[in-house]
Protein backbone atom coordinates (compact mmCIF):
# COMPACT_ATOMS: atom_id res chain seq x y z
CA UNK A 1 0.00 0.00 0.00
CA UNK A 2 1.52 3.52 -0.74
CA UNK A 3 2.05 6.03 1.07
CA UNK A 4 -1.27 7.83 0.06
CA UNK A 5 -3.51 4.98 -0.06
CA UNK A 6 -2.64 4.59 4.04
CA UNK A 7 -3.72 8.20 4.62
CA UNK A 8 -7.08 7.70 2.51
CA UNK A 9 -7.90 4.65 4.27
CA UNK A 10 -6.85 5.95 7.41
CA UNK A 11 -9.27 8.86 6.92
CA UNK A 12 -11.75 6.79 5.85
CA UNK A 13 -11.61 5.06 9.13
CA UNK A 14 -10.94 8.06 11.35
CA UNK A 15 -11.55 11.16 9.73
CA UNK A 16 -8.91 13.84 10.40
CA UNK A 17 -8.07 12.58 13.67
CA UNK A 18 -4.70 13.85 15.41
CA UNK A 19 -3.12 10.74 13.64
CA UNK A 20 -4.24 11.34 10.23
CA UNK A 21 -3.40 14.63 10.37
CA UNK A 22 0.27 13.28 11.16
CA UNK A 23 0.05 11.39 8.46
CA UNK A 24 -0.79 14.14 6.08
CA UNK A 25 1.39 16.43 7.38
CA UNK A 26 4.15 14.11 7.21
CA UNK A 27 3.16 12.75 3.22
CA UNK A 28 3.55 16.85 2.84
CA UNK A 29 7.00 17.33 4.26
CA UNK A 30 8.32 14.09 2.24
CA UNK A 31 6.77 16.29 -0.95
CA UNK A 32 9.16 19.40 0.49
CA UNK A 33 11.80 17.09 0.84
CA UNK A 34 12.06 15.28 -2.58
CA UNK A 35 11.40 11.73 -1.40
CA UNK A 36 7.40 11.84 -2.46
CA UNK A 37 5.54 12.97 -5.61
CA UNK A 38 1.92 13.56 -6.12
CA UNK A 39 1.15 12.00 -9.15
CA UNK A 40 -1.18 14.80 -10.47
CA UNK A 41 1.64 16.56 -11.45
CA UNK A 42 5.26 15.64 -13.18
CA UNK A 43 8.30 16.19 -11.90
CA UNK A 44 9.01 20.19 -12.84
CA UNK A 45 5.92 20.99 -11.77
CA UNK A 46 6.86 19.51 -8.27
CA UNK A 47 8.62 23.21 -7.98
CA UNK A 48 5.38 24.93 -7.82
CA UNK A 49 3.89 22.51 -5.73
CA UNK A 50 6.49 22.58 -3.28
CA UNK A 51 6.32 26.27 -3.25
CA UNK A 52 2.45 26.25 -2.65
CA UNK A 53 3.69 24.92 0.79
CA UNK A 54 2.47 21.89 2.50
CA UNK A 55 -1.06 23.72 3.40
CA UNK A 56 -1.43 23.27 -0.16
CA UNK A 57 -0.18 20.05 -0.64
CA UNK A 58 -2.27 19.04 2.94
CA UNK A 59 -5.45 20.22 1.06
CA UNK A 60 -4.97 18.68 -2.48
CA UNK A 61 -4.50 15.24 -0.29
CA UNK A 62 -7.93 15.91 1.07
CA UNK A 63 -9.72 16.86 -2.10
CA UNK A 64 -8.41 14.15 -3.70
CA UNK A 65 -9.81 11.93 -1.43
CA UNK A 66 -13.04 13.23 -1.42
CA UNK A 67 -13.13 12.77 -5.32
CA UNK A 68 -12.05 9.49 -5.05
CA UNK A 69 -14.53 8.27 -2.63
CA UNK A 70 -17.53 9.85 -4.47
CA UNK A 71 -16.56 8.63 -7.45
CA UNK A 72 -16.26 5.07 -5.65
CA UNK A 73 -19.50 5.58 -4.25
CA UNK A 74 -21.03 6.22 -7.34
CA UNK A 75 -19.80 3.10 -8.80
CA UNK A 76 -21.17 1.25 -6.05
CA UNK A 77 -24.26 2.16 -6.78
CA UNK A 78 -24.64 1.45 -9.91
CA UNK A 79 -25.06 5.47 -11.07
CA UNK A 80 -25.21 6.05 -14.47
CA UNK A 81 -23.66 8.96 -16.78
CA UNK A 82 -20.05 8.34 -15.57
CA UNK A 83 -19.98 9.38 -12.31
CA UNK A 84 -20.48 12.07 -10.15
CA UNK A 85 -20.54 16.00 -11.49
CA UNK A 86 -18.26 18.70 -11.17
CA UNK A 87 -20.62 20.64 -8.78
CA UNK A 88 -20.73 17.13 -6.67
CA UNK A 89 -17.18 17.19 -6.92
CA UNK A 90 -16.68 20.18 -6.09
CA UNK A 91 -19.30 20.37 -2.92
CA UNK A 92 -17.20 17.35 -1.85
CA UNK A 93 -14.08 18.41 -1.67
CA UNK A 94 -14.91 21.88 -0.38
CA UNK A 95 -16.56 20.04 2.47
CA UNK A 96 -13.73 17.61 3.60
CA UNK A 97 -11.25 20.85 2.61
CA UNK A 98 -13.20 22.48 5.63
CA UNK A 99 -13.09 19.63 8.16
CA UNK A 100 -9.77 18.80 7.45
CA UNK A 101 -8.47 22.99 7.72
CA UNK A 102 -11.05 23.48 11.12
CA UNK A 103 -8.68 19.76 12.74
CA UNK A 104 -5.81 20.54 11.68
CA UNK A 105 -6.19 24.53 12.64
CA UNK A 106 -5.96 26.39 9.29
CA UNK A 107 -9.62 27.86 9.04
CA UNK A 108 -10.07 31.27 9.64
CA UNK A 109 -13.38 32.52 10.96
CA UNK A 110 -14.13 36.54 10.73
CA UNK A 111 -10.96 36.52 7.93
CA UNK A 112 -12.15 39.96 6.71
CA UNK A 113 -11.02 41.29 10.50
CA UNK A 114 -8.40 38.93 11.06
CA UNK A 115 -6.41 40.13 7.56
CA UNK A 116 -7.34 43.61 8.21
CA UNK A 117 -5.44 43.42 11.62
CA UNK A 118 -2.85 41.44 10.57
CA UNK A 119 -1.59 42.29 6.87
CA UNK A 120 -3.16 45.68 6.37
CA UNK A 121 -5.82 47.00 4.73
CA UNK A 122 -7.49 45.85 1.58
CA UNK A 123 -6.14 47.29 -1.89
CA UNK A 124 -8.19 45.42 -4.30
CA UNK A 125 -11.64 43.91 -4.81
CA UNK A 126 -12.45 41.46 -7.71
CA UNK A 127 -14.33 38.70 -8.78
CA UNK A 128 -11.37 36.29 -8.01
CA UNK A 129 -9.88 37.86 -4.75
CA UNK A 130 -9.61 40.24 -2.16
CA UNK A 131 -6.18 41.78 -1.87
CA UNK A 132 -4.45 43.09 1.25
CA UNK A 133 -1.09 44.78 1.68
CA UNK A 134 0.56 47.23 4.52
CA UNK A 135 2.44 49.55 2.86
CA UNK A 136 6.29 48.21 3.15
CA UNK A 137 6.13 44.65 3.23
CA UNK A 138 6.80 42.10 0.83
CA UNK A 139 3.92 40.39 0.47
CA UNK A 140 0.63 40.73 -0.17
CA UNK A 141 -2.16 38.17 1.30
CA UNK A 142 -5.21 37.28 -0.96
CA UNK A 143 -8.44 35.72 -0.35
CA UNK A 144 -8.76 33.79 -3.60
CA UNK A 145 -12.22 32.48 -4.60
CA UNK A 146 -12.55 29.39 -6.96
CA UNK A 147 -13.55 30.24 -10.56
CA UNK A 148 -12.66 26.41 -11.52
CA UNK A 149 -15.15 23.79 -11.33
CA UNK A 150 -13.99 21.97 -8.49
CA UNK A 151 -11.54 22.81 -5.58
CA UNK A 152 -9.15 20.54 -6.77
CA UNK A 153 -8.86 21.80 -9.78
CA UNK A 154 -8.25 25.38 -7.91
CA UNK A 155 -5.61 24.16 -6.12
CA UNK A 156 -3.80 22.71 -9.58
CA UNK A 157 -4.39 26.23 -10.38
CA UNK A 158 -2.23 27.86 -7.91
CA UNK A 159 0.89 24.82 -8.56
CA UNK A 160 0.75 25.20 -11.99
CA UNK A 161 0.97 29.15 -11.99
CA UNK A 162 3.96 28.93 -9.36
CA UNK A 163 5.39 25.83 -11.82
CA UNK A 164 5.27 28.62 -14.74
CA UNK A 165 5.46 32.46 -12.86
CA UNK A 166 7.87 31.29 -9.82
CA UNK A 167 8.59 35.00 -9.75
CA UNK A 168 4.78 35.37 -8.09
CA UNK A 169 4.80 32.22 -6.23
CA UNK A 170 1.56 32.13 -4.08
CA UNK A 171 1.71 30.21 -0.61
CA UNK A 172 -0.78 28.54 0.56
CA UNK A 173 -1.62 29.54 4.46
CA UNK A 174 -5.23 28.41 5.48
CA UNK A 175 -9.12 28.80 4.39
CA UNK A 176 -12.05 30.75 5.22
CA UNK A 177 -15.45 31.51 4.20
CA UNK A 178 -16.54 35.22 3.39
CA UNK A 179 -19.41 37.33 4.26
CA UNK A 180 -21.98 35.26 1.49
CA UNK A 181 -20.17 31.51 2.70
CA UNK A 182 -18.20 31.42 -0.49
CA UNK A 183 -15.31 29.16 0.11
CA UNK A 184 -11.48 31.26 -0.14
CA UNK A 185 -8.14 30.17 -0.39
CA UNK A 186 -5.58 32.39 1.67
CA UNK A 187 -2.87 32.73 0.29
CA UNK A 188 0.77 35.03 0.15
CA UNK A 189 1.96 36.68 -3.09
CA UNK A 190 5.33 38.81 -3.43
CA UNK A 191 4.47 42.29 -3.89
CA UNK A 192 4.94 43.62 -7.14
CA UNK A 193 5.57 47.66 -8.14
CA UNK A 194 4.29 47.89 -11.32
CA UNK A 195 5.88 50.36 -14.04
CA UNK A 196 3.20 49.49 -16.27
CA UNK A 197 0.74 47.25 -17.57
CA UNK A 198 2.36 44.71 -20.23
CA UNK A 199 1.08 45.14 -24.02
CA UNK A 200 -0.14 42.36 -25.77
CA UNK A 201 3.05 41.68 -27.78
CA UNK A 202 4.94 41.41 -24.87
CA UNK A 203 2.59 38.54 -23.02
CA UNK A 204 2.93 36.79 -26.34
CA UNK A 205 6.70 36.77 -25.89
CA UNK A 206 6.71 35.33 -22.51
CA UNK A 207 4.42 32.56 -22.93
CA UNK A 208 6.24 31.55 -26.11
CA UNK A 209 8.92 31.04 -24.05
CA UNK A 210 6.95 28.70 -22.33
CA UNK A 211 6.12 26.53 -24.76
CA UNK A 212 2.41 28.43 -25.25
CA UNK A 213 0.66 29.16 -28.40
CA UNK A 214 -2.44 32.00 -28.86
CA UNK A 215 -5.44 29.99 -29.46
CA UNK A 216 -7.54 32.90 -30.93
CA UNK A 217 -5.46 33.60 -33.72
CA UNK A 218 -3.41 36.45 -32.27
CA UNK A 219 -6.49 38.20 -31.38
CA UNK A 220 -7.24 37.48 -27.59
CA UNK A 221 -5.69 36.83 -24.57
CA UNK A 222 -6.32 32.77 -24.09
CA UNK A 223 -2.84 30.31 -24.84
CA UNK A 224 -2.69 26.64 -24.70
CA UNK A 225 0.31 24.35 -24.66
CA UNK A 226 0.33 20.80 -24.80
CA UNK A 227 -0.35 20.40 -21.47
CA UNK A 228 -1.51 23.46 -20.26
CA UNK A 229 -4.09 25.94 -21.28
CA UNK A 230 -3.52 29.80 -19.89
CA UNK A 231 -6.58 31.88 -19.71
CA UNK A 232 -7.31 36.10 -18.83
CA UNK A 233 -3.86 37.14 -19.73
CA UNK A 234 -4.95 40.69 -19.84
CA UNK A 235 -2.56 43.46 -19.26
CA UNK A 236 -4.31 44.06 -15.90
CA UNK A 237 -3.35 40.67 -15.02
CA UNK A 238 0.16 40.92 -16.49
CA UNK A 239 2.88 43.98 -15.42
CA UNK A 240 5.83 45.30 -16.34
CA UNK A 241 8.14 44.67 -13.54
CA UNK A 242 9.30 48.67 -12.21
CA UNK A 243 12.58 46.27 -10.84
CA UNK A 244 13.75 43.98 -13.70
CA UNK A 245 11.63 46.03 -16.91
CA UNK A 246 10.07 42.11 -17.51
CA UNK A 247 6.46 41.17 -17.52
CA UNK A 248 5.43 39.43 -14.63
CA UNK A 249 2.38 37.88 -14.27
CA UNK A 250 0.33 38.24 -10.83
CA UNK A 251 -2.76 35.98 -11.96
CA UNK A 252 -4.15 34.41 -14.60
CA UNK A 253 -6.72 30.90 -15.29
CA UNK A 254 -4.52 28.16 -15.88
CA UNK A 255 -5.62 24.50 -15.93
CA UNK A 256 -4.45 21.18 -17.03
CA UNK A 257 -5.92 20.25 -21.19
CA UNK A 258 -7.23 17.11 -20.17
CA UNK A 259 -10.21 16.41 -18.48
CA UNK A 260 -8.46 14.48 -15.68
CA UNK A 261 -5.62 16.64 -15.20
CA UNK A 262 -1.63 15.59 -14.55
CA UNK A 263 -0.86 12.27 -14.74
CA UNK A 264 -4.45 11.12 -14.16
Amino acid sequence: MTMLQDIYSAIASEGYSPRVLGLIENYANEILYGTASFSRFNLPEHAGLCTAGPVLIGAAVVADYARGSLEAGSHAAGGQGGGPSNWQIDEAQEKAVEQWAKAAQLWVEDSDVILLRNYGPMIAQGAEAKVYYRSGDTSVVKERASIYSTTQKALDAIVLHNYLFPETAMNVIGFTRDSDSLFRIILTQPYVKCRRLATKAEIDEMVAAKGFRDNWYGQGVNYTSDRMALEDMHPANVFIDEITGNPICIDCIVKFTTPSGGNR
